[in-house]
């Protein structure tokens, strides 16, 4: 089952999601990663599959960090309209684009990520 234990830092800024999953990600935190998301969130994953819900994202998530790359990037402002916020990381060739929701405790998840925009 994915959790989300209180003691871990939640996004209380729709950027923050990006810092964050470069800390856990770098890290090898592959459930600290996935608690980034909404439990049904969507990720474009290596080839276009998309990967639906938490415990897929998490599985998605292990396999990559199995051998932990070291990602790096600039965290971009976030776009924000409401409760809604797009957001992105530039990274060495390439960027990222995902969908934050503030959450009804005032934290953000993501909704939706496209991992390389570019590719």
């Amino acid at each position: 089952m994915v959790t989300d234990p209180d003691d871990r830092e939640r996004a209380a800024e729709p950027e923050d999601l990006g810092r964050l999953f470069l800390e856990r990600a770098n890290a090898g935190d592959a459930e600290g990663v996935t608690a980034l998301y909404e439990p049904d969130a969507v990720v474009v994953a290596a080839g276009g599959d998309l990967v639906n819900g938490a415990e897929a994202i998490q599985s998605m998530y292990e396999t990559l960090l199995a051998d932990p790359p070291q990602f790096s990037g600039d965290v971009c402002p976030a776009v924000r309209r409401g409760d809604l916020a797009l957001t992105s990381t530039r990274f060495r060739g390439g960027a990222t684009a995902e969908i934050a929701r503030r959450q009804s405790d005032g934290t953000w998840l993501w909704v939706a990520d496209q991992p390389n925009v570019t590719g």
